[in-house]
């Protein structure tokens, strides 16, 4: 067990480290040397868990997704604002979502597939949508696989203009505009006057999810202790 969870955060710090060359230098600038370098780690560690730079970068942009989850909530549309609030604040600093970022929009490297990324983005959100017009919080006339793919695209290019503008600082007020602006076309009244778009949202609701995430882990250790 502890051997696993060695190699569980080996493969998370090379992650990390990675995303962090990726958002510096972009995929065709960055090097395996500069990844092993900022992870600290040997080059066998590194090949065991990732063949190849490309991996690597498929790695990070499959971790985009996969690293946001939110509390629950009463309105399910409230879910798919948290999840962009959450993002639009962990792209200031989280090196993931950083990095997966720079991967998904920047032009060049053909040969690295990016559509995976986007395609299970806009699932994720498609998904969401899929449950709150269940629950009747958005109008039947509305296509949930345009609206999902609509709200991916538009968050790719309101968090460059944002990266570019206030590298970031501003992310959450702009993220909340655009909500403004398109939530009345696809939420029914009585539940767009309960969505809450404070753009300081995601600060709150990640410190929430980092407190449970630590929770978590811990118990997990004490179970692995006591079977050990």
């Amino acid at each position: 067990m502890a051997q696993q969870d060695r190699a569980i955060r080996t493969r998370r710090l090379i992650l990390e480290a990675a995303a962090s060359v990726f958002d510096d230098r972009g995929y065709d600038r960055a090097t395996i040397a500069e990844v092993l370098e900022r992870a600290g780690v040997t080059k066998g560690a590194l090949y065991f868990h990732f063949a190849s730079k490309e991996q690597l970068a498929l790695a990070v942009l499959g971790e985009h997704v996969l690293d946001i989850a939110v509390e629950p909530q009463q309105v399910k549309l409230q879910e798919f604002i948290d999840v962009g609030q959450v993002l639009a604040y962990r792209l200031r600093n989280d090196p993931i979502q950083r990095g997966a970022a720079r991967l998904a929009v920047e032009q060049g490297s053909n040969h690295l597939d990016r559509k995976q990324s986007m395609l299970s983005w806009a699932a994720f959100i498609e998904g969401l949508l899929i449950e709150a017009r269940g629950r009747g919080e958005i109008l039947e006339s509305i296509d949930v696989r345009d609206t999902a793919e609509l709200f991916v695209g538009a968050f790719a290019g309101v968090q460059m203009m944002s990266h570019t503008l206030s590298n970031r600082e501003d992310l959450g007020r702009r993220l909340a505009v655009f909500y403004e602006h398109t939530l009345p076309s696809i939420a029914v009244p009585a539940i767009l006057a309960k969505l809450k778009l404070d753009p300081g949202r995601g600060k709150w609701l990640d410190a929430v999810l980092q407190e449970r995430a630590a929770a978590q882990a811990e118990s997990d250790a004490e179970v692995g202790a006591v079977a050990s």
